[in-house]
């Protein structure tokens, strides 16, 4: 593990862990990631963010917090805003080169991240995305709509994984400094990602079945997949050309207003006209109209786009790596990282410093 470490980072690893009442499983997978961890020989933080859980998981979090202020650290938030917004949170928070995502239900072998770790060392990718091929779940309600949500994001975006919705992943921390998290999007961070250029590979990752609590996830959690996806491949592929989108359905639009004018054409030469008496003429003038709007729309998505990028001084584009390239970046050693409520949170100011000259 030696090309692990980083010394630009506070930490070599940052284990994100979000927590929502599993009270039963948190001491537990703590002992166990504790034991994996102090074996690798890194600088490690566990950072575990309680997702406004109603037990006692919290509290327990705490004690572990207490118990190890060096390497723990416990994020509560206010309440449940779903596993996305922690791991969001957790990210946040994190100041390791590399960051570890995993679940604290205890069906996710922490055994399994020195093995991915190993993997980006020796073969460079920047994700490294676990596979639960052996899955211990329910077939009818957690298999089966986990299959089709994983094959229709696979087809639609291209990025071919098994498993998007396994939270077990490693990610160097530049991957994630592109990616923000809203929705159900965790499991499209693989789809960020490769739009970023992050190399990404897929390892089979052990799944044990759940022994204490309950699963929070039901059928509809398919839905909002969909739905999220639609998002995502706007974002990944028309994010800086929303015109591509919008004026390729206002021509389709056109096409079909000049078929129709074409048929009523050839009806009033041949037929004496009686596609007039139809509701022809009207679907005519509704695609005309919604020709017209959507190239309208295509137009100011292209201005907002632009006024976004150029406003924040971003690219379309992101860099893997300069060589003998200099980068001047100012240090401000009064400001930190903003919370999640707006407010300064001066604990990461050391952290800004230390990571800026990598990014």
């Amino acid at each position: 593990m030696d090309h692990i470490a980083n010394h630009h980072y506070p930490f070599d690893l940052s284990v994100v862990l979000p927590v929502y009442n599993e009270e039963d499983n948190i001491r537990p997978v703590h002992d166990e990631l504790v034991e994996v961890l102090f074996g690798l020989g890194l600088r490690y933080e566990i950072i575990y963010v309680d997702d406004g859980s109603r037990d006692a998981s919290a509290q327990i979090l705490l004690e572990l917090a207490e118990a190890a202020p060096d390497t723990v650290r416990v994020v509560l938030l206010r309440r449940n805003f779903g596993q996305t917004a922690a791991i969001q949170a957790g990210i946040d928070h994190a100041n390791g080169a590399i960051i570890a995502l995993m679940d604290a239900d205890l069906q996710n072998d922490p055994r399994d991240i020195p093995l991915m770790l190993a993997q980006m060392e020796n073969e460079g990718y920047d994700l490294v995305s676990g596979w639960r091929r052996h899955r211990k779940d329910r077939a009818l309600s957690r298999k089966l709509p986990s299959r089709i949500a994983n094959g229709l994001i696979s087809f639609v975006t291209g990025v071919r994984l098994h498993d998007y919705g396994c939270t077990l992943k490693t990610y160097r921390r530049e991957v994630l400094d592109h990616v923000r998290l809203y929705g159900e999007m965790h499991r499209f961070i693989p789809v960020l990602a490769n739009a970023a250029g992050a190399r990404i590979i897929e390892r089979e990752v052990n799944h044990r079945p759940r022994i204490h609590g309950k699963s929070k996830y039901g059928l509809w959690r398919t839905i909002k997949v969909v739905l999220d996806l639609m998002t995502v491949t706007f974002l990944t592929k028309y994010n800086t050309r929303p015109m591509y989108i919008f004026g390729g359905v206002g021509f389709l639009l056109s096409g079909l207003a000049g078929a129709g004018v074409l048929a009523m054409l050839v009806s009033g030469i041949t037929g004496g006209g009686w596609l007039l008496g139809t509701t022809l003429p009207v679907l005519i003038a509704l695609c005309g109209i919604s020709a017209v709007q959507s190239v309208l729309l295509g137009l100011m998505m292209e201005m907002l786009m632009r006024t976004y990028y150029e406003s924040q001084g971003k690219g379309p584009y992101a860099i893997r790596r300069v060589i003998n390239g200099h980068r001047h970046i100012p240090l401000d050693t009064s400001a930190g990282y903003a919370t999640s409520n707006g407010t300064p949170n001066l604990s990461h100011s050391a952290a800004a410093s230390s990571a800026s000259s990598t990014r």
